[in-house]
């Protein structure tokens, strides 16, 4: 986790804690008073304005975000994203990780734009030791260690990093959630939110049955506080390290303590994976741990969970023990082991190249909408598929690129796409890419086909266990009890002539806000040509009787100038929907 700087600082030294401990808190209470909803969206239309991306809410400027765009078009989403990117950094915590997120929505944001965000800076400005100090005298006491460096040895948008030693003599890493962060993600959200409903609305409606802004914000916001509590990362540790126990080269951190802001864990002295040194390794133990590593990825895919930042940084290897560790466990989630059934299914076809099969397996993962052509969605899968097999090592037709491209068509052709796929894609792709670091002479496809018997023993004692049967056995049980109840039912009905078979359609709701806009619209144009005919005739041959009743005239006139209005009214709305 980094090398052991000189300064330390030791528990019961005079410090500027143990000073002024009362007024840092009232500092930092004051900090989180200033962050207002008010205070916020004024900086947030601030920045965005400084930075040239207020305009991003236009419609019209939506449409760069098509395919199919001109070089000109390409180089404004660059800039786009440049000024994205310096929005959000400038922004803070919040938009950081926002930021990070997107990066992983590349079926939701051209590359052009998300290229950019993955640039967006994570080690930030640390935090005075002294404030960090107060989190963690409020959270389980300074008291607990022995000594602590100030300077933190890894400062995040969210938390920052400590090298200490506990009473008991064992170092550890302290984990620190930064003291106003928690006020700053509540306060951001809301009206990130607002934001989100906003473009909502603006999407074409075939873009906007596939993709909900709102509820992509709200999963961000649920996965975000989720890292803001230590507790649910040591719990985190606790589950991969069952997971881990298995294999001989792999290992997660002991965690000593937790709380909801401080995370106490072991320290793990070596160098993350992109930097140990080369002869630490024989070759014979770099491969023994890529296979272990892939087969440790490939068990905790299959059982459902991610690790949505699995790359190197984040892996460390141990100087003492030589295992591969990994220390930053924040960004993991589950998702539904159907699905990710689904997707090593379709690798199992798209190997002995049997694109039909492995296009069946992906139609699993994407839900088609009202707008999805299925025979070119289909099409498009096969296609794709046929392009991945046998690809070699290094090329771009990897199987992290593979999920990827699979969003994209899904997206393409208007499918929902599930809940935590695009970042179960992106540790996939994350985890083949530490592997081949660690060991570039073998290919991570092949370090994958030999856990196939692992993957399948899996399948299999889900599908044969009595806890994932048990809702299928009560359900033959309720037919089979009340199969003769019910063909008794159908027969009286035949007996007596009554039988019936309702059929009901539904029509979609943009159709249907369609064609009541179309009507409402009809019926505004009859309306006002109805007055503007009718006082033109009685403007013609009513003459004579304005010479003896001048308020016939001014009955005409104002038939006429209302009749005008609706018509203007009804142009206006036209081409305002035009616009749209």
């Amino acid at each position: 986790m980094g090398s052991m700087p000189a300064e330390k600082w030791h528990i019961g030294e005079e410090g500027i804690l143990q000073r002024d401990k009362e007024e840092l808190r009232r500092e930092i209470q004051k900090m989180c008073d200033r962050i207002t909803r008010k205070r916020r969206f004024r900086l947030m239309i601030q920045i965005l304005t400084k930075h040239g991306l207020i305009h991003l809410f236009n419609r019209a400027d939506l449409s760069l975000f098509r395919k199919n765009r001109s070089r000109d078009e390409e180089e404004k989403l660059r800039n786009i994203g440049r000024r994205l990117r310096l929005a959000f950094e400038e922004l803070g915590p919040t938009f950081i990780k926002l930021g990070q997120v997107l990066v992983t929505r590349q079926e939701l944001l051209p590359d052009a734009v998300t290229t950019e965000l993955a640039d967006l800076l994570d080690e930030v400005p640390a935090e005075p030791f002294s404030r960090m100090a107060v989190v963690l005298e409020d959270e389980i006491g300074l008291d607990t260690f022995e000594w602590i460096q100030p300077e933190p040895i890894g400062s995040a948008s969210l938390a920052q990093v400590y090298h200490a030693k506990l009473k008991d003599g064992r170092e550890c890493a302290v984990k620190v959630v930064r003291p106003t962060v928690e006020k700053l993600f509540r306060t951001d959200i809301s009206i990130i939110r607002t934001f989100a409903k906003i473009v909502q609305k603006r999407l074409p409606p075939a873009v906007a049955a596939s993709v909900d802004l709102p509820g992509l914000i709200d999963d961000y916001y649920s996965s975000s506080t989720d890292e803001l509590d230590m507790r649910t990362e040591a719990r985190n540790i606790q589950e991969h390290e069952r997971v881990a126990e298995e294999f001989e080269t792999i290992g997660v951190p002991e965690v000593y303590r937790s709380s909801r802001r401080v995370l106490v864990m072991e320290y793990i002295d070596g160098w993350n994976l992109k930097e140990f040194p080369v002869d630490f390794f024989t070759f014979e133990e770099r491969f023994m741990r890529m296979i272990d590593l892939a087969h440790y990825y490939v068990k905790t895919f299959s059982e459902g969970y991610y690790h949505a930042d699995p790359h190197g940084s984040n892996l460390m290897v141990d100087r003492r023990t030589k295992k591969i560790i990994g220390i930053d466990w924040g960004m993991v989630g589950r998702m539904d082991s159907l699905h990710t059934e689904a997707i090593f299914r379709a690798l199992l076809h798209i190997r002995v190249n049997q694109a039909e099969d492995a296009a069946e397996a992906a139609l699993d993962l994407v839900q088609p909408t009202p707008y999805t052509d299925p025979v070119r969605l289909k099409d498009e899968l096969r296609t794709m598929c046929i392009r991945y097999v046998n690809s070699e090592q290094g090329s771009q037709y990897n199987w992290g690129h593979l999920l990827i491209q699979l969003i994209s068509i899904g997206m393409r052709n208007h499918c929902r796409i599930p809940n935590g796929l695009a970042l179960w894609a992106k540790g996939f792709s994350a985890a083949e890419g530490s592997a081949r670091w660690l060991c570039p002479e073998i290919s991570y496809h092949t370090a994958v086909e030999s856990a196939d018997v692992q993957i399948l023993r899996r399948w299999l004692s889900r599908r044969f266990n009595f806890r994932a049967n048990a809702g299928l056995i009560t359900e033959v049980g309720k037919l089979a009890g009340t199969f003769p109840r019910r063909v008794n039912k159908i027969l009286e009905k035949l007996v007596w002539n009554d039988w019936k078979m309702p059929v009901e359609h539904r029509i979609p709701e943009e159709l249907n806000r369609f064609v009541n806009r179309s009507v409402n619209r009809l019926t505004l144009g009859l309306v006002s040509s109805g007055l503007f005919i009718g006082s033109s005739l009685l403007l013609s041959f009513g003459t004579e009787a304005m010479k003896v009743t001048p308020s016939i005239r001014w009955l005409g006139e104002g038939m006429i100038w209302t009749s005008a209005v609706l018509a203007l009214y009804v142009l206006w709305r036209v081409v305002r929907s035009k616009r749209a």
